[in-house]
C-alpha cells in the first residue's frame, strides 16, 4: 500500500518490513525474540566480565578496557535516548502503513537502541582485542540483534542503520579510554 507523497526511502523501509513479516516462522521468531531479549545482558555482561577478569588476574589493561566498553555504552545510551526524543519517529506498527509486529515496544523508533548498544559493545570490544576470534563473534552478535529488530517488525531498516552508525561512533569517540600498552 502506498500513501500519496510518501518518501521513497520510507516506502523501501515499509516494503522490507512487510516482506519479512510475510516470511516469519515460529522457530525464527523465537530465535530473534531471544536475541532481542538478551541483548542488554550481553552489553552489560561484557564490561562486567572484563572488569571481573581484570581484578582476578590483576590485569590493569583489562580493567581499563572494561571502563572503555562501559563508558562507550553509557555515552551511546544517552545519545540514543536524546535522538529518540528529538526525532520522535513512530514505531512501524504505528506508521502510515501498519506493519505487523511480533510485539509492540513503547517509545520511539529512531534510532534502534538495541542496534546501537550491540554495535557499541562490538566496536569497543573489537578495538580492545583486535583478534579475529573476538571481532567475528562480536559483529555477528551485533548484526544478528540488528536483524532481529527488523524481523520482529519493531524498527525500520533506517532505524537499524542509524543505530549501527551511532553505536560504532560512540565506541570510537571513547577510544581514548582504551587500555593500550
Amino acid at each position: 500500500m502506498q500513501v500519496l507523497g510518501q518518501h521513497k526511502l520510507q516506502q523501501l523501509d515499509d516494503q522490507i518490513l512487510i516482506d519479512l513479516s510475510e516470511r516469519r516462522t515460529p522457530e525464527k521468531t523465537s530465535f530473534f525474540l531471544f536475541l532481542s531479549k538478551y541483548n542488554d545482558v550481553v552489553n552489560v555482561g561484557v564490561p562486567v566480565g572484563l572488569l571481573a577478569a581484570g581484578v582476578i588476574s590483576n590485569d590493569k589493561q583489562m580493567r581499563q578496557n572494561a571502563l572503555y566498553v562501559a563508558s562507550s555504552s553509557a555515552v551511546n545510551v544517552v545519545a540514543t535516548l536524546l535522538i529518540k526524543k528529538l526525532v520522535k519517529r513512530p514505531r512501524p506498527f504505528n506508521g502510515l502503513v501498519k506493519i505487523n509486529a511480533v510485539y509492540q515496544p513503547s517509545h520511539y523508533s529512531f534510532p534502534s537502541g538495541h542496534t546501537s548498544t550491540a554495535f557499541t559493545t562490538a566496536t569497543a570490544l573489537s578495538n580492545s582485542y583486535r583478534k579475529w576470534y573476538v571481532i567475528a563473534p562480536a559483529y555477528l552478535w551485533a548484526g544478528s540483534v540488528s536483524f532481529s529488530r527488523l524481523y520482529l517488525g519493531v524498527h525500520y531498516p533506517t532505524d537499524v542503520a542509524a543505530g549501527a552508525v551511532l553505536g560504532t561512533g560512540s565506541a570510537l569517540s571513547m577510544g581514548f579510554l582504551r587500555g593500550d600498552k
